[in-house]
């Protein structure tokens, strides 16, 4: 039996084919994947798988625009088994997070991330204190959910949160991937995009404002604010220049 369930939210189909439906290890016949058109949120995706009491170990969420290389499957499971003889039992275990907060947090991962190869100094596997959403894999009976309140953001990093709170353990493994998001690393930012994120840090900020401050793979939160504050000025920069 398969030890990996995959489970991805869908709204654009031919995103979804150049990248997620071109995984090896997703093809017909492979791992079983749930695929939700449109959802409101990541929880009403994988709540509901997680709330069927697969019998797969891993429920694996990972984005439209995420590539898994020939191989990535059995990779996994291999990092997954390393990672808890060497740190105990996880709840979660994600391709890219960070340790610590503030200019002492640690990057720890391995991924292409639109073209910029991520490779972190962090030896691997890393615990960690926040986890990016592009890919991550959740034990299924350990009780986590996703929270609906954060739509499409922060969810990840208040996935390690709550594992924390319940005493599990939150790893980076090295599960090298190619992330292909058409959202620019760096340059002007939407307002639309400005909405949607800042809607959910204020419910992620306000939920975690005994923890502050927690650092992100984007953002640095000391206080209730800073990330619409990150975003405001973010919102007024130039793009970035293209090459010739």
């Amino acid at each position: 039996m398969s030890e990996l369930l995959f489970v991805s939210c869908l709204s654009n189909w031919q995103v979804a084919q150049d990248c997620l439906l071109a995984s090896p290890c997703l093809q017909p016949g492979g791992h079983p994947l749930v695929m939700r058109w449109n959802a409101r949120s990541a929880a009403e995706a994988l709540n509901s798988v997680l709330d069927s009491q697969p019998p797969q170990r891993w429920a694996v969420w990972l984005h439209q625009d995420v590539r898994l290389p020939a191989g990535w499957d059995q990779q996994f499971i291999s990092g997954v088994a390393a990672a808890e003889a060497q740190l105990g039992p996880l709840a979660v275990v994600g391709a890219y997070g960070l340790r610590g907060v503030g200019a002492q947090a640690q990057r720890a991962g391995h991924v292409l991330d639109r073209g910029q190869l991520l490779h972190e100094p962090a030896p691997l596997p890393c615990l960690v204190d926040s986890l990016d959403e592009l890919l991550f894999a959740v034990r299924t009976n350990c009780g986590l959910r996703l929270d609906p309140a954060l739509g499409f953001d922060f969810y990840a990093t208040d996935l390690v949160l709550q594992a924390q709170a319940m005493g599990l353990q939150c790893a980076v493994v090295d599960a090298y991937c190619e992330h292909w998001s058409g959202t620019p690393s760096q340059g002007e930012v939407s307002d639309h995009l400005v909405q949607r994120i800042s809607t959910s840090a204020q419910a992620f900020e306000q939920k975690w404002i005994a923890r502050l401050p927690i650092t992100t793979p984007c953002f640095d939160i000391a206080q209730p604010g800073d990330t619409l504050a990150f975003l405001e000025a973010a919102r007024r920069l130039p793009p970035p220049a293209q090459g010739h």
